[in-house]
């Protein structure tokens, strides 16, 4: 398996984001965890180590290099899927108390192994987005709800913002195009109580435009929302 410490050290420190010798072996680890696993069920299209390093744990890292994240935050990591962001988040930030959720068990199967190996503790939570959204116990109890490539911005805003605890933050994490989903999302971000956003827009070298969506909540979310999961696809806000 290719060693790609060096690389990852290196492209986080042109990030301005710090990475220990020890947190780089954790990431290491998690590389050939993906990796073999992925031959057995699908977590990424990206087998590539050094695409890998840069596509998925840099952009992972331009959380921490363009956000300011509170010491203990509460953070659930909406469609965790291979764990992207919330395990190289917590890799760094040991002190979040960090929720993976995911609607499809086998990828949370993997998520503890990847935790086990390295050290991590994390909650898995087996739920699809709005089935989240409407559990008591989850529902605006975030102070960071974090989504990557899950879903356009409007049905993104409807997934996650019901999670959002006031004063809270929903970042999203988009590829180009971001602005045009932005424009979409107002009705859904102003309905669903997210009015304070940002977008933060850089490139990384070999992934090209990134952007993150900032979103602060400043009012509960209404009642009745999340909708069911396939009125809020086919019928975006």
């Amino acid at each position: 398996m290719t060693d790609c410490r060096k690389e990852l050290i290196d492209g986080a420190k042109a990030l301005g984001v710090k990475v220990t010798a020890r947190q780089a072996e954790q990431f290491q680890a998690y590389l050939e965890l993906l990796l073999s696993w992925n031959e057995k069920i699908n977590l990424t299209a990206i087998t590539d180590p050094h695409e890998v390093v840069e596509k998925h744990f840099l952009d992972s890292l331009t959380l921490l290099a363009h956000c300011k994240i509170k010491h203990g935050a509460k953070l659930i990591d909406v469609g965790t899927g291979a764990g992207f962001p919330g395990i190289p988040l917590k890799i760094m930030r040991p002190d979040l108390e960090l929720t993976l959720l995911d609607g499809l068990n086998k990828r949370l199967v993997f998520l503890g192994e990847v935790c086990s190996n390295l050290g991590l503790e994390a909650n898995r939570v087996h739920k699809r987005a709005e089935e989240a959204g409407l559990d008591h116990k989850m529902r605006e109890s975030y102070d960071i709800v974090t989504a990557r490539a899950v879903a356009p911005l409007n049905v993104l805003c409807e997934y996650c913002l019901p999670l959002v605890k006031m004063k809270g933050f929903f970042l999203a994490m988009k590829g180009p195009g971001a602005k045009e989903e932005l424009t979409e999302a107002e009705h859904a971000l102003e309905l669903l109580g997210g009015t304070d956003v940002e977008l933060l827009s850089f490139f990384l070298p070999e992934a090209g435009e990134r952007n993150i969506v900032s979103v602060q909540k400043k009012a509960f979310t209404p009642k009745g929302y999340p909708r069911h999961g396939g009125t809020i696809t086919k019928h975006p806000l």
